[in-house]
């Protein structure tokens, strides 16, 4: 027989002990660390459990009573430098990791780990590069408050739809929904006719001529029928946690149902998406997505919440005070999210135009060969505005992670994390580590032009900062 295994949750229940307490007790080193399964999460055996028992039970007999202290990180961080970062064969799709694609987003055990290592139940997390919400649904799940900042309103949504609780019969709609697209997916492949009528159709979506005129160029015309039903179905839901689920699931096939390469290629290929093909990728990818989020709720504390908030990070955005940093920034001259992202957005009736202008490290900016074109000084004067931002925002002696990896600008390499160190230690904070992680040998490269990145920093930077907005009790 297999041995049992218990998770932090069923411990601290066994023991008598909140799970706040047992987490910082396991930080402090006075209960052994137990083994990790391979999402990174902590399993405990009935040996272990036994010791966490022990341990309670000798706190309850101390006299004077145990006395909270302070958390001091210099452990955690030696620990996170003996940690192995590849994750090689972890699994890094689960729960609702998986429901939108979007390229060159950070695998979730590594904000997972830093979350656990550097903050408590009940801190504030933030991501001010969101992306696809990673960091804010590994802070939810283990009791911390999250917040997330994106220029990219694609990001905006994902970001709010991933970290939204929801209970299972509010998503009946939804399963609803999903099983009728499914249906009418399959008659239009058999060719029967359409027991909706005609009338669900619609020649164009609605839009300007220039949008209308793209859309034609990427979609084939029953694409374009079925995406316009599905979208009109959407807008049509009056829940709005309903009705953005529903439009991301839309948002999530876009690209797999136009004629772009792929979501890292921006270029055309011959299609071979058949009528009905579109209502049924549609029906099967709403279906997982409320599954994952009903699936995610359940791990969520009641007492957290997540804040999404839609702005560009050079412009001083007002949040919060916060008790960690965790985030994946662009890398300079890498990745053009407006470009890729770009269809989505037009169905969406969002502008990429906009976030084009605020993007951060875009490979068209940097790329580009006229008087205004990027350069590492503009990405250095990006890294301190946003230093200083969060020297002001996140708590005096609390950290700030950021995961980043090399550039290249103008044919030059560029080593980003010794940029951002120099750069923080100038401005106050102090450096705690810089861990070298290798990615997989097989993971692609989204711009071969300028060299694939073998392997990512891991930078940890302690705010030393005396004055800043982060006030006690904020």
């Amino acid at each position: 027989m297999a041995q049992k295994y218990y998770q932090t949750r069923e411990v601290s229940k066994i023991a008598g002990v909140h799970r706040d307490t047992l987490l910082r007790w396991l930080r402090e080193g006075k209960i052994p660390e137990p083994k990790r399964n391979r999402n990174n999460w902590r399993i405990f055996s009935p040996s272990d459990l036994d010791n966490v028992i022990e341990f309670t039970n000798q706190i309850k007999e101390e006299q004077p009573p145990y006395i909270v202290r302070e958390p001091s990180y210099s452990d955690h961080i030696v620990k996170l430098q003996s940690i192995d970062w590849d994750f090689h064969d972890a699994n890094t799709n689960y729960l609702n990791h998986s429901i939108h694609p979007y390229p060159c987003k950070f695998i979730p055990q590594i904000p997972n780990t830093l979350i656990q290592e550097l903050s408590s139940i009940g801190d504030t997390v933030i991501d001010p590069f969101a992306g696809s919400g990673t960091t804010l649904v590994e802070a939810l799940r283990l009791g911390r408050n999250a917040i997330g900042i994106d220029a990219n309103p694609l990001s905006e949504l994902i970001c709010r739809v991933k970290s939204t609780k929801i209970e299972q019969d509010a998503c009946r709609p939804l399963f609803e929904m999903a099983e009728q697209f499914s249906n009418m997916g399959q008659t239009l492949s058999s060719g029967q006719m359409m027991l909706f009528g005609n009338d669900y159709f619609k020649d164009t979506i609605p839009g300007t001529p220039e949008v209308d005129s793209w859309i034609g160029d990427w979609f084939d015309p029953c694409v374009i029928h079925e995406l316009s039903v599905i979208k009109d179905r959407c807008l049509k839901l009056e829940d709005r946690k309903i009705r953005e689920i529903a439009l991301l699931a839309m948002s999530s096939i876009v690209v797999t149902v136009s004629r772009q390469d792929s979501d890292t290629r921006y270029v055309r290929k011959e299609t071979k998406i058949l009528p009905g093909d579109t209502f049924k990728k549609f029906a099967s990818s709403l279906a997982e997505a409320v599954r994952k989020q009903i699936e995610l709720s359940s791990e969520i504390p009641g007492n957290v919440v997540s804040t999404v908030i839609h702005g560009n990070i050079l412009e001083d955005i007002d949040c919060p005070a916060f008790n960690l940093l965790v985030c994946s920034p662009p890398y300079p001259n890498a990745f053009s999210y407006h470009l890729y992202h770009r269809s989505r957005m037009l169905w969406l009736d969002m502008d990429p135009a906009a976030f084009k202008k605020e993007e951060i490290g875009s490979h068209r900016k940097y790329s580009s060969k006229g008087k205004n074109a990027a350069s590492i000084e503009t990405f250095s004067d990006e890294l301190r505005k946003i230093l200083s931002w969060v020297s002001r925002k996140l708590r005096s002696g609390r950290h700030a992670c950021f995961v980043l990896g090399d550039s290249t600008i103008k044919g030059k390499a560029v080593k980003n994390d010794e940029l951002l160190i120099e750069i923080a230690e100038d401005i106050g904070f102090s450096l705690e580590a810089n861990i070298n992680r290798n990615l997989k040998a097989t993971k692609k490269s989204f711009n071969p032009k300028i060299g694939k990145i073998k392997d990512e920093h891991i930078v940890i930077l302690r705010n030393d900062t005396e004055i800043n907005d982060a006030k006690p009790g904020m």
